[in-house]
Formats: C-alpha cells, structure tokens, sequence
C-alpha cells in the first residue's frame, strides 16, 4: 500500500504546485519516506472537508481506485500540530526515538519551501518541530541507547575499543544480521573487513560491498591474530569457536582486547571463552537484552516528550492567533500488514 502512495522527489514538486493550483489548500508539504505518506496543509478559511480532499487527491494524483479509507487518516489542528511534533521528535516511528525522520523531515520541508509551497503558517509551524525535536533529545532519553542488534553489536565495539577505525572485522558466516552488524561497523570507522563463508562465492559478493576481502573457510584462523572484532553466524551443529582452541590462539595475539560477536543459533561460539582475559563474547540473546532494555528506557521517557510537546504546541497556537486560519494535516497510510 505504501509503495503505491509513495512519491518521488520530482513527483513532490508536481503534488505541491497541483494541491494549490487546484485551491485545495494554500500551504502543503509532501512527506515521502518508507514508512509513510503525508500531506501537511494549511489553509487562510477554516475547511471542514480539506481532509477528504487531500485523501482523494492522493488518490488521483497516483490512480489508485476506489480510495482505501481504511489506510487513510487524518488530523486537524491542534492534534494535526501534535502529530507534527511527534514525527519529528521519532516517536511516532516503528522504531521510537529513532532520528532518521528528523532529516528527512527537513528535507520534505526544504523541498517545499523550494518550491514556494509554504508560507507564514507552515514555516512557523515546521521550524518549532524541528525545535521540539531539538528540545526532546536534549532535555530527554528517548534517544538514547541502540536498539538493534547490529547498533548494539557497534555500541559494544565503540565501547571496548578507543576506536574502531583501527580495528579489523572477521565476518564468519555471510547471514543478513552478521552482514548488517559488519556494515555498521564500517559506518562508524572499521577500517579492514575479512568475510568467511563456506561458499566462497558468497563470501567474495559480501566482501566487495563491504569493502573488505575474502579469506577461506578453513583458514581464517591464520588470520586470527591481526582481528579485533570477530563477528560469527554460520550454521555449524558445534561451536567454531571452544575455549580451548580461542586459549591457543590468543598466544598469537598479545594482550590486545578481543571482542566475539555470536549471532548464530545455534551458537557459533563457546561461552566459556567470555572467561578468558581480554575476551568479550555476547550471544544474540544477550544483544537482544541489551536492545530490549533501551527501548524500555525510551518508553519511560514518553511521558516527558508529551508534556514538552504540549506545551510547544501550546506556544505555536498561541503565537497563530494573530493569523487566522486552520492548520490540517495527515492523510498517512496505515502500516497495513505490518
């Protein structure tokens, strides 16, 4: 349902200058991202039905026939104002407190304004978001911590390491987890990435995209003792790595921090070897455990983000008084199926 709604860049400009051509409202940004479609509108007379016909023009505009009321929403001020904060602060995304929306946002915003698509009321309006969001993540937690198991495969290594642009990956395994953890890991500075994997083709195509190189399966111990991250998610029956093999090869290594990264179940790598010095091993359980306790810090921070959106929202209404006219916005697809 969202692909059919979505909208390119170029798709945007062409919304925008049809919503106003057509009279439909005066202001209107076009949000556009894989989790959602919105329109936010504004008008200079109050306009009861402006939410049904933004609804139908989203579905003229893409030819989609008969219009899914049941993927169709809509706001109108103030809880429209809510809404709007509320992107912008991450907490109304599938992941709470994420921060990607907020550029996004910005860049919806930019596009827009571009294109001559806003005036007083939605420039007012879009810069105190971006303002609420700055407030929330600065007077709040709900930011704070990762809370996926490859972000917290990263926050682990950034926390063990003074930095990780020194540091070399060993991918065991080429699964989507092991793959995505590696991926962040060069986002946040690792250098040198390995990938070994019983299929060598397919650990050559991960390799590339990675920027890294392809070792053989049944030699990558050679490579141990240059590796600071290993992270393992093969389909073995039995441990890859005992205690008893890691303890030898740790001689090689000096007393250089090592940290083993086990998302394969089952399990890639011995727990005992957590007991070695300078050894860190966490399972997908215990990454997940660490993922589900920030995401419960971020709820206990919800409270608090409502009372900072209220009263902002409060200031915004306020300060619109002097300019006449209804804000409404909406008009997102559901999450249907999801």
């Amino acid at each position: 349902m969202r692909e059919r709604f979505a909208f390119s860049n170029t798709q945007v400009a062409d919304a925008l200058g049809q919503v106003r051509q057509r009279g439909i409202a005066d202001e209107a940004v076009i949000l556009s991202t894989c989790n959602r479609v919105e329109i936010y509108a504004a008008t200079r007379e109050s306009n009861p039905v402006l939410g049904q016909a933004l609804g139908q023009f989203l579905c003229d505009f893409h030819g989609i026939a008969p219009a899914p009321a049941h993927a169709l929403y809509t706001h109108l001020e103030p809880k429209s104002v809510d809404h709007l904060f509320r992107v912008s602060c991450g907490i109304d995304s599938m992941v709470l407190g994420e921060t990607e929306i907020l550029g996004q946002l910005k860049q919806a915003y930019r596009l827009a304004h571009a294109e001559k698509a806003t005036a007083a009321q939605l420039n007012k309006t879009f810069q105190k978001a971006f303002n609420v969001a700055k407030l929330v993540r600065s007077e709040t937690q709900i930011q704070r911590g990762s809370i996926s198991v490859s972000s917290v495969a990263v926050e682990l290594a950034e926390s063990i390491f003074d930095s990780l642009k020194s540091q070399q990956v060993l991918v065991i395994g080429a699964g989507d987890t092991s793959e995505k953890a590696a991926r962040a890991l060069r986002s946040r500075g690792a250098q040198s990435i390995l990938v070994s994997n019983r299929s060598h083709d397919k650990a050559t195509a991960l390799a590339a995209e990675l920027g890294g190189r392809a070792i053989g399966f049944d030699t990558w111990v050679e490579e141990f003792q240059h590796v600071d991250i290993i992270i393992s998610s093969t389909t073995a029956p039995h441990y890859m790595l005992t205690r008893d093999k890691l303890e030898s090869l740790l001689r090689q290594r000096g007393h250089r921090p090592l940290l083993l990264v086990d998302i394969a179940v089952p399990r890639d790598i011995d727990p005992d070897c957590n007991q070695l010095e300078n050894v860190y091993v966490y399972n997908i359980d215990d990454l997940q455990s660490i993922a589900g306790q920030y995401i419960e810090q971020r709820k206990a921070e919800l409270d608090l983000c409502k009372r900072l959106i209220a009263g902002k929202r409060k200031e915004l209404l306020d300060s619109l008084q002097a300019h006449p006219g209804q804000t409404n916005l909406g008009l997102r697809e559901k999450q249907v199926g999801s």
